[in-house]
């Protein structure tokens, strides 16, 4: 198909001489478009971020169960573990969540120790960042960004007061905020001296809240964690694959949520394809009569129509793409972003990690574009192919 600039020319006339119902077909498939690119942003960027998470976990977690609930952990069970074959780290970890009434979300406080490794290399990093000996010393602690801001709405700019388990309060000092890569791990987290979260929790010295191992060898997981049933039947192993189902499980929960939106938006795109196919209006059998009348031939009215439906779904395409990457983006996708986090409010809010997939942005496009193009250009065709006088009638 050769270009011709006239034809865009009169194209570009052609749409605007149609005026509101260019605007009507424009704004409807640019907020069909939006509304699928947008969940599709959404989705990849907390896939990415849970993945990015889920790297950066220990091989193995170990909770003791009593009554069917999880109790905390003996320390003296920790060099028993660490004589297992395979198992190269044993780390008692100190944890807990701890809630913040008056903006009604939950804080992760975790325990860190000056010579103490820490389970992932991005908590090592902030930790090897800071002088956790200059934390005990004044009982501070480093929040997260997501803390700080939920802290500092409620007036809280250099301190925070705990309420403890025997009812009392805990002054501690804000001294440092960091930053993540993955936001949905660290955003709402507290990192305090032990020393400090052993009081605050009211968790005795010589137990922990849970253990986590890291394997030699990822292939003995399965291995190490039978081992660790025979020694303790009253510990579950909680091991990084059992965590990625998990995850997946919620995804494809989640999914159905998604597949409803798709549905949806997916009929009503084909019930604006099906009148496109299932005939011209008059004004547009008009037009095509009045251009064979003028010596138009076939090929020209089909470049025309071609011109003008790619230009009006292409941009309004495009247009889609910028709103819904700045919506998800830039504002967080408020209201969409629920169909994945949920309305817990089990964590401060969290910005969504940019994530471009470029393969179902080219089935998006592929399924949108020239569907549109083939609605408009079949019954043109069969329109032109007539006589200019029979078309006229």
């Amino acid at each position: 198909m050769k270009f011709n600039v006239y034809l865009l020319e009169f194209a570009l006339f052609s749409l605007l001489r149609k005026g509101g119902k260019s605007v009507f077909v424009f704004i409807l498939l640019t907020f069909l478009i939006f509304l699928l690119s947008s969940v599709l942003f959404i989705a990849d960027g907390i896939k990415a971020e849970l993945n990015g998470t889920l790297k950066t976990l220990p091989d193995i977690t170990l909770q003791r169960l009593q009554a069917g609930k999880v109790v905390n952990t003996p320390l003296s069970r920790v060099e028993a573990l660490l004589d297992i074959e395979g198992v190269s780290s044993v780390m008692p970890r100190v944890w807990g969540y701890y809630y913040f009434k008056p903006a009604g979300v939950n804080f992760s406080v975790v325990g860190i120790d000056d010579f103490t490794p820490i389970y992932t290399e991005g908590l090592q990093k902030i930790v090897d960042e800071h002088d956790v000996k200059a934390l005990e010393k004044e009982e501070g602690m480093l929040v997260g960004v997501g803390v700080k801001e939920v802290l500092q709405a409620f007036h809280y700019e250099d301190f925070f007061n705990f309420i403890t388990a025997s009812g009392t309060w805990k002054k501690v000092q804000i001294s440092g905020v960091f930053d993540t890569e993955l936001s949905l791990q660290a955003n709402d987290m507290m990192l305090l001296p032990t020393k400090s979260l052993y009081e605050i929790f009211g968790i005795p010295k010589e137990e922990a809240t849970d253990v986590v191992l890291r394997v030699s060898n990822p292939l003995e997981v399965a291995t190490v964690v039978s081992k660790i049933n025979r020694l303790y039947p009253d510990m579950r192993a909680i091991t990084k694959e059992d965590i990625r189902v998990s995850y997946q499980s919620i995804f494809d929960y989640k999914s159905g949520f998604f597949l409803s939106l798709f549905v949806v938006s997916a009929f009503t795109f084909l019930m604006i394809v099906y009148d496109k196919l299932s005939g011209l209006s008059s004004e547009e059998r008009r037009e095509i009569g009045v251009l064979k009348a003028l010596g138009w031939s076939v090929d020209d009215i089909l470049k025309e129509r071609f011109y003008e439906s790619f230009i009006l779904c292409f941009s309004a395409f495009l247009l889609a793409l910028a709103l819904s990457m700045a919506y998800v983006f830039f504002f967080d996708a408020p209201l969409l972003r629920s169909l994945f986090s949920g309305y817990s409010t089990l964590k401060p809010s969290f910005e969504i990690p940019f994530s471009f997939n470029i393969p179902m942005l080219i089935l998006l496009f592929l399924l949108s574009v020239p569907v549109y193009i083939g609605s408009v250009m079949i019954p043109s065709w069969r329109a032109s192919i007539l006589d200019a006088d029979e078309v006229l009638r």
